[in-house]
């Protein structure tokens, strides 16, 4: 990291504050209130969580600010993951025995639909002195700042990577006490970051021209920040959390784009006989019938379970188009292996999953602006 950058603007923040007194102290109370609210959830206040409480207690973290329906993303969740279900593993993730690496990959491969922003939000909120908040903002100010082996995508933000950025923030919360700043907790770190280090607006703009990160590279980064001794020990275990958490990240940006463009998006959905899909889009046409679009998506393995599902897929006379998501050297296997079978080859899509995530990251970007202007009332 370049400290002495890191300085300059700690010094110009910390300067700014101090000459505008009144917002310095709406940041502080703006900042305990929020802390104060989520370290109200205790254990056992969690563990009995109606849904309104859930709807209350996600909705108000400013990763739900991409939302204008946030009634529909919450019931998603809900519904996805059982009331039962999101209780019992939210407080294992604040709450639990276990290191905050082992809580972090538990709950990313248990709970569908919450990614690693709205899990570090509620994190840095309920302890704000142990974790760091992680979002695109929070991406580009460290990279900005020479931050090493930065996850390039969220599916690469295993629990040692978030141990180790949450280790950054603390370098930088001490450095903002040092220079005289009174409330160095790690969400003010994320205040900092989003005051001073936004260099650029989006994300995708500086992951241009960088190198194309696979789950082996990522692996090589995390592999960076493990000690030598461990590292042998770890490896199998990162690996095959990356590569999960790669492909459920995927499926999960491919629902909420649908959802994004209007239609009615599910992921793990039945569409045939022995045909559970990784996404599905789907719109009713008067009382015309259904329209359903299918996205599987192969990260790793055999294509053969992926081609098997899609021709199952294709007999639903309601699915309309079939997509295979994948990167560009299994996207091409895929074309060789279906080249013959007439019945798929001829409606089979392919999309790159880096422009997957990219098209999300453009649509949440548009939509947080949108949704700041308060044109729809929340519970219309």
């Amino acid at each position: 990291m370049n400290y002495t950058l890191l300085d300059e603007h700690i010094h110009r923040f910390v300067s700014s504050l101090k000459s505008d007194p009144a917002l310095s102290h709406q940041y502080i109370e703006e900042r305990q209130q929020r802390v104060a609210y989520y370290q109200s959830y205790d254990r056992q206040r969690i563990l009995n969580m109606t849904p309104d409480e859930v709807y209350t207690y996600l909705s108000q973290l400013w990763a739900m600010l991409i939302w204008g329906n946030k009634h529909y993303v919450v019931d998603k969740i809900l519904s996805d993951n059982t009331l039962e279900g999101f209780r019992l593993e939210l407080v294992n993730l604040l709450y639990g025995d276990a290191d905050i690496e082992s809580r972090w990959n538990h709950f990313r491969k248990s709970i569908k639909g919450m990614g690693p922003a709205m899990m570090s939000e509620i994190l840095c909120h309920t302890f704000p002195n142990d974790y760091m908040l992680w979002n695109r903002r929070a991406h580009i100010a460290m990279d900005y700042l020479g931050v090493p082996n930065l996850p390039t995508y969220d599916y690469q933000l295993t629990g040692r990577v978030y141990t180790y950025l949450s280790q950054v923030c603390k370098e930088m919360a001490g450095r903002l006490a040092a220079n005289g700043f009174e409330d160095p907790t790690l969400l003010a770190v994320d205040y900092f970051m989003w005051d001073e280090l936004q260099v650029i607006e989006k994300l995708s703009d500086f992951k241009k021209g960088k190198e194309a990160d696979d789950a082996e590279l990522a692996l090589q980064k995390a592999s960076l920040i493990i000690p030598g001794n461990e590292a042998a020990k770890l490896q199998k275990e990162e690996l095959e959390a990356i590569v999960e958490f790669k492909h459920n990240d995927i499926r999960d940006k491919l629902a909420a784009i649908g959802n994004f463009l209007g239609f009615k998006a599910d992921i793990e959905m039945k569409v045939a006989n022995g045909a559970v899909v990784d996404t599905v889009w789907e719109a009713t046409i008067g009382n015309m019938g259904r329209v359903i679009y299918v996205f599987e998506v192969q990260t790793n393995g055999s294509i053969d379970s992926l081609i098997l599902n899609l021709l199952k897929a294709a007999n639903n006379p309601a699915v309309q188009g079939l997509v295979a998501v994948s990167d560009a050297k299994q996207i091409e296997r895929i074309k060789k292996e279906v080249a013959q079978l007439t019945q798929l080859s001829s409606k089979l899509k392919y999309w790159d999953f880096k422009e997957v995530l990219q098209v999300h990251e453009q649509f949440a970007l548009s939509f947080s602006m949108i949704n700041k202007l308060g044109l729809v009332p929340q519970g219309f």
